[in-house]
């Protein structure tokens, strides 16, 4: 499916997220997506991980993040940082679509800014819907999309409803 952008692209992009996250911390994003301590976490196109830690720790002991990227840079990042912070609850997946994960396993789906990067949509949020627990939640943000092709890019395909807006971000939930 997707291609994984050249490595000096991949670098400069961390770079440029870590200067964002020094400036705009990612935890009222973050906060919006209502993870509690025991849930299951699919940062779907993690990246470097800026969301990863946070999650983490908002999850606790006994709840897990499944941190999945096609680029193999961004889940060496990834579990650099778990292995610094000492985050046993992370678990990485390389991947341009399948999770490998089973059905109705996840609570939270953060889909942060790689809607607009995808070549087949919809095929991913077949599999996010696959994963979702059913009184999961897709929380979604995308800068680069304004509100109306998010929304319909995302119930286009009537495997998720628009349940709230945040400041930041959008929250669906699964289809029965």
């Amino acid at each position: 499916m997707d291609k994984p952008m050249p490595s000096l692209a991949f670098n400069l992009m961390s770079y440029m997220f870590k200067l964002r996250d020094l400036l705009r911390p990612r935890d009222e994003i973050l906060k919006e997506a209502e993870i509690e301590p025991g849930f299951r976490v699919l940062d779907y196109g993690c990246g470097p991980g800026g969301y990863v830690g946070g999650a983490a720790g908002l999850v606790g002991e006994s709840g897990k993040v499944y941190a999945l990227d096609l680029h193999p840079l961004a889940l060496r990042r990834v579990r650099e940082l778990a292995r610094k912070r000492e985050l046993a609850n992370v678990e990485t997946i390389h991947s341009d679509c399948q999770t490998g994960l089973p059905d109705d396993s996840i609570n939270v789906i953060l889909l942060y800014d790689i809607f607009h990067m995808l070549s087949r949509p919809q095929d991913i949020l077949a599999e996010l819907h696959r994963v979702s627990s059913p009184d999961g939640t897709l929380s979604f943000m995308d800068p680069h999309m304004s509100e109306d092709e998010i929304v319909s890019g995302v119930t286009s395909g009537r495997l998720f409803r628009l349940s709230s807006r945040g400041t930041h971000t959008y929250r669906f939930e699964p289809v029965a």
